[in-house]
């Protein structure tokens, strides 16, 4: 599908930015140069943590510069609990940023699809979870961790408080507006 290929390194910054130079051959066969900067920051996983019994979701609240870069007035987001790989599995990713972001540790959790967000420029999938949350599996008050910066609000929503907040345009996050939404399709709460 490609030859030729040839990457520069533009930024190893906060991720990493390449340039990249490749013949590609289109659907008539005919060979075409293309020139592309891709950004790499990793595979993600998030999670839809949802409670069956109280029919809930939990989402979080967090500030996410390139939104305020791109209108958004106040820069947060409301969103999926996520986070980066770091190279582990993307089922043990999930239940480490949950107790990290959330304070609760859970076991259970159930891969439900794969997704490139945004396929033109990041090279990123993510894994996309939900997993059941109990009271009882409440250990800490969440909220990130300090040497990583993060400072992070836990909400709690009813799946049709979320959904009418995904209609509302208070819910802007693509994950988990995916999450919601199969959450929703599926009965899951």
């Amino acid at each position: 599908m490609i030859r030729n290929h040839r990457s520069e390194l533009l930024s190893d910054n906060w991720y990493i930015l390449r340039k990249h130079t490749y013949e590609f051959r289109q659907q008539d066969g005919e060979w075409v140069e293309q020139v592309r900067e891709a950004y790499d920051r990793g595979n993600g996983a998030a999670i839809l943590l949802y409670n069956k019994a109280q029919a809930t979701v939990l989402l979080t609240r967090q500030f996410r510069l390139p939104t305020f870069l791109n209108g958004n007035p106040d820069g947060m987001m409301i969103e999926a609990c996520a986070g980066l790989l770091d190279e582990a599995d993307p089922a043990e990713c999930v239940r480490r940023e949950t107790e990290e972001e959330t304070g609760y540790r859970i076991q259970e959790v159930e891969k439900v699809m794969e997704a490139y967000m945004s396929p033109g420029a990041v090279t990123e999938i993510l894994y996309l979870f939900i997993g059941e949350y109990e009271a009882h599996q409440k250990v800490s008050e969440g909220g990130g961790l300090a040497e990583e910066t993060e400072d992070i609000e836990v909400l709690e929503y009813t799946l049709d408080q979320a959904m009418a907040m995904v209609k509302s345009g208070e819910i802007k996050d693509a994950k988990t507006i995916m999450l919601l939404q199969y959450a929703k399709l599926n009965g899951v709460v």
